[in-house]
């Protein structure tokens, strides 16, 4: 068997790593939302829609610091929003130069269903991905590799019915 490099570098490969789980974490969510929802949207498209769901019409770059992605990321998700009518532009009240995305009806009863299905899902599996975590951080991301390859996220079901997305949002407040 060939040794995990990216695993065996600690420190070195921090980055590869962190890059490797999230890719597992979201290709996880994907293989759960294709089975939540009937349009065919990347899991990385999810924070804009729950950005823009939390804080309202933003700017691109505003959306951007919003989930810590690079603008032209932001910018092509946006695209792709659009094109799926779920997100429109809309022109600033004060700024005739700058324009805000915001939600659509359509895009606003998705986030609704998302917020009764796939994200406190998604959320209660990730915690139980993590919930045995222990030692330093090196050691808790072997942990959660280690749990993630075990039992994906699809085999972490939660109970039947899903807490309610306000309880949700104090949840994950809570463990911050």
């Amino acid at each position: 068997m060939v040794e995990d490099i990216v695993r065996a570098l600690g420190y070195g490969t921090l980055g590869s790593r962190l890059k490797r789980i999230g890719e597992r974490l979201q290709a996880q969510t994907q293989e759960i939302s294709a089975r939540t929802q009937e349009l065919n949207l990347p899991a990385s498209h999810h924070p804009i829609l729950a950005a823009l769901d939390r804080n309202g019409p933003l700017s691109i770059g505003s959306l951007a610091d919003a989930v810590g992605l690079s603008q032209p990321g932001v910018t092509r998700m946006i695209t792709k929003l659009k094109s799926d009518k779920l997100v429109e532009g809309l022109p600033d009240a004060q700024d005739r130069r700058v324009s805000r995305v915001a939600l659509t009806e359509k895009g606003q009863a998705l986030v609704r269903h998302l917020q009764q299905t796939l994200w406190p899902e998604i959320i209660l599996a990730v915690a139980d991905a993590c919930s045995d975590l222990n030692g330093s951080l090196l050691q808790q991301l072997s942990q959660l590799e280690d749990a993630l390859k075990t039992r994906p996220l699809t085999a972490r079901r939660a109970a039947e019915p899903l807490p309610a997305w306000k309880d949700m949002i104090s949840y994950v407040e809570e463990a911050r």
